[in-house]
């Protein structure tokens, strides 16, 4: 079963505290984009380059930076922040499925303790000694090991693995196919093979952490790996053992950060970048896409960027030969450079 909502544009603005321009009577039955909304539809416009869609618009109303309030005629909501106005008004229309009760093929251990209201789907399996707070929902197959404990109010979308001894705070968001605690990539060479370095710390996860699909968060080989609260990770991003995300980080989809690395608070990383390991960087750090980070970060709000911009494959081939060559021409520039010196040197003598 799904949630469904219609609501007057006026009942809008009073629970989104925005100020509301036209019939407040106005019903409202979801959100769409200014190029696809139609009737009984809110839209909203965030970014100046969809501006020349706002007259085209089909939908009823539409939210708007209050400096825009005379660009059309159509009933709006009026915010300072347009973008985020959306983003709360999302949240009034979302049509995940709702799920009440414990199904009858769920497997739970007799020693774990749920709290009110837990929601379990269809052959979910707990162990022993979990914890899970109130109005938390767990949907089919889900897998929660022995000893993991999770807070009120979480979400776990289908088949997310939480490992013995995880614990997860309160109203986090965790999408399919997210693995949480599995051995970190430790092992020892003798020579001849590899020996395991079997991982005995665990992961802490925060509160209000969102999770998207597909990611992996590896437990510590000693001490924990530790995601803070507020921080959110897209899809099949990997933390490695040990790691430590500060508070309201933000990790684009197929990012990673190998092991024993600190990453600060409010930092954002873009898709596709990678953090090498046993490095630290500082808070508000900005890492662009594709970027490799393989030094620390000191610098409180810096940006890093690296890798080659897109160019024809003709020219790149020519670039990656003269790339090969760099080191040959600094070594000849610093040998002119110094017989330069030397004849400007004997011309003042």
């Amino acid at each position: 079963m799904s949630k469904s909502s219609i609501l007057t544009l006026g009942e809008l603005a009073e629970t989104l505290q925005l100020e509301c321009v036209g019939d407040p009577s106005l019903e409202i039955r979801g959100l769409a984009t200014l190029a696809n909304a139609g009737e009984g539809e809110l839209s909203f416009l965030a970014n100046p380059k969809y501006q020349k869609q706002l007259a085209g618009t089909r939908a009823s109303a539409v939210i708007l930076h209050r400096k825009l309030a005379d660009t059309t005629t159509l009933p709006a909501l009026l915010s300072d922040n347009p973008y985020l106005a959306f983003a709360r008004a999302s949240a009034l229309f979302d049509d995940t499925p709702l799920l009440a009760g414990v199904h009858h093929t769920a497997t739970i251990a007799s020693s774990a303790k749920l709290g009110d209201d837990v929601a379990i789907g269809p052959n979910v399996v707990i162990g022993d000694n979990v914890e899970i707070g109130a109005n938390t929902v767990l949907h089919a197959g889900v897998v929660i090991g022995e000893g993991a404990r999770l807070g009120e109010r979480c979400v776990l979308f289908p088949n997310v693995s939480i490992y013995h001894g995880v614990t997860i705070g309160d109203d986090a968001r965790i999408h399919s196919g997210v693995v949480i605690g599995a051995d970190g990539f430790g092992f020892a060479p003798d020579g001849a093979a590899w020996t395991k370095i079997f991982q005995l710390g665990s992961v802490r996860v925060g509160d209000r952490v969102e999770i998207g699909s597909g990611t992996t968060i590896d437990r510590g080989a000693l001490d924990d790996t530790v995601i803070g609260n507020d921080v959110i990770l897209d899809s099949q991003v990997l933390i490695a053992h040990n790691v430590v995300i500060g508070d309201g980080s933000a990790f684009a989809g197929r990012a990673g950060v190998a092991g024993s690395s600190v990453v600060g608070k409010h930092c954002t990383v873009g898709g596709g970048a990678g953090i090498l390991g046993h490095l630290t960087v500082a808070d508000r750090v900005h890492i662009t896409s594709c970027t490799l980070v393989t030094k620390s970060i000191l610098e409180e709000g810096a940006s890093y960027s690296s890798g080659t911009p897109m160019m024809a494959t003709s020219d790149w081939r020519k670039s990656a030969v003269r790339f090969s060559q760099l080191d040959t021409l600094s070594k000849r520039l610093a040998e002119v450079e110094k017989k330069l010196d030397q004849v400007l040197k004997n011309s003042d003598s």
